[in-house]
């Protein structure tokens, strides 16, 4: 049932507003993090690149406007000189199709998106690490490197792109392949109190977990808060998928852990375990993910429990809209500030991100009652 809300409502008009402006200027590119107020283009290779396009379908569902069709549509036919990249693609195939193809495929019914994610999912199921039950991370970033081991918790998000499949074709593999997966996160990537890790390794030839690295968290045994966003969603996902309880129950416990310790006005800071002296920049995209998976998860529980986590994701939803959205500045392209990529390296720290805008826009869709989104 779609949730009555002026606020919301009103956020939506100044989507729909500001990138009808913003898109004149990134036409069919591919933003990444905002810089000096424009957003950064990238290569179509890129793990971003459906986040763009994606956010155009989500407006196109309600506006019809063909020009951000067209705008997502190309995007689309770009991907298709990085299907056959074998050095470029990894695991975020999911992101890239899904959010391309297969919203286009959802919203049009087109037969050429349809086989581009089909074609996208067999490269992810190809990915599949069988004595380890894990999908690759990402493919050697320097010559003589050996990651085949690597496995990270933003790839729940990719599964559904698998699920789908199963559902189009038929073909039990891919399901099987991402339930398989989903077990092994969670094993060995959900802690008991709720926090995450972000990359586990693995003896690639045994299955055998060797070590946690803290990644794009401040320490292996640190909370980074979009991999517990990315938990949250991702596992409520899962259970969309297969209605098995148990990845509920860890969607739960990941959000109880996120709720308990954001700050005052809900949005999350970039890890939850900092040691004192480290800037504790705040993660918007971390909380709009967050809130869509929490919005996921009131959708799937019973009414007694289902306003706790509604009433917890449009509270950050609310907050990201007065105290971080940048919808009256010219001189930002962006759609809701302070979003930190990646500390550790020092990369696009306290920035706009693309996908803190989409997922903004998407968890905006489901306060709303627009429908099936594209996971």
């Amino acid at each position: 049932m779609a949730i009555q809300n002026d606020w919301a409502q009103e956020a939506w008009h100044q989507t729909i507003a500001k990138v009808g402006k913003t898109s004149k200027r990134i036409g069919d590119g591919f933003p990444h993090a905002s810089v000096g107020g424009e957003y950064k283009l990238e290569p179509a290779y890129w793990w971003t690149a459906g986040f763009w396009p994606g956010l155009l379908w989500l407006l196109y569902r309600d506006t019809k406007d063909e020009g951000l069709k067209q705008l997502a549509e190309s995007c689309e036919q770009q991907l298709d000189q990085v299907v056959t990249d074998y050095y470029r693609l990894d695991h975020d195939i999911g992101f890239m199709w899904t959010l391309t193809s297969v919203a286009r495929y959802k919203l049009l019914g087109a037969d050429d998106s349809k086989r581009r994610a089909l074609l996208a999912a067999n490269l992810l199921a190809a990915r599949f690490n069988v004595k380890g039950s894990y999908i690759r991370a990402w493919n050697p970033w320097r010559e003589g490197e050996d990651n085949a081991g690597w496995a990270i918790i933003d790839c729940m998000m990719n599964l559904p792109l698998l699920h789908w499949a199963t559902l189009t074709t038929g073909d039990p593999r891919y399901k099987e392949i991402a339930v398989r997966h989903a077990d092994m996160a969670l094993q060995h990537f959900i802690r008991p109190d709720g926090s995450v890790n972000h990359i586990v390794i693995f003896d690639p030839a045994t299955g055998e977990k060797l070590e946690v690295n803290g990644g794009q968290g401040f320490a292996p045994e640190s909370a980074w808060s979009r991999g517990t966003a990315w938990a949250i969603y991702g596992m409520s996902l899962s259970y969309k998928y297969t209605g098995d309880e148990k990845y509920l129950q860890a969607a739960k416990r990941a959000a109880h852990f996120f709720l308990a310790n954001l700050p005052e006005d809900h949005v999350p800071h970039w890890d939850f375990r900092l040691p004192d002296g480290i800037p504790a920049y705040r993660d918007s995209s971390a909380g709009a993910c967050a809130a869509c998976g929490l919005l996921l998860i009131a959708e799937q529980v019973n009414s007694q429990e289902a306003s706790l986590y509604r009433d917890a994701g449009e509270r950050i939803l609310h907050s990201l809209y007065t105290n971080y959205g940048a919808w009256d500045s010219e001189a930002e392209e962006g759609l809701v500030t302070h979003g930190t990529s990646h500390y550790p390296e020092g990369k696009n720290i306290d920035v706009p991100l693309i996908y803190g805008d989409y997922y903004f826009v998407e968890g905006l869709s489901r306060l709303l009652g627009h429908g099936e989104l594209f996971w």
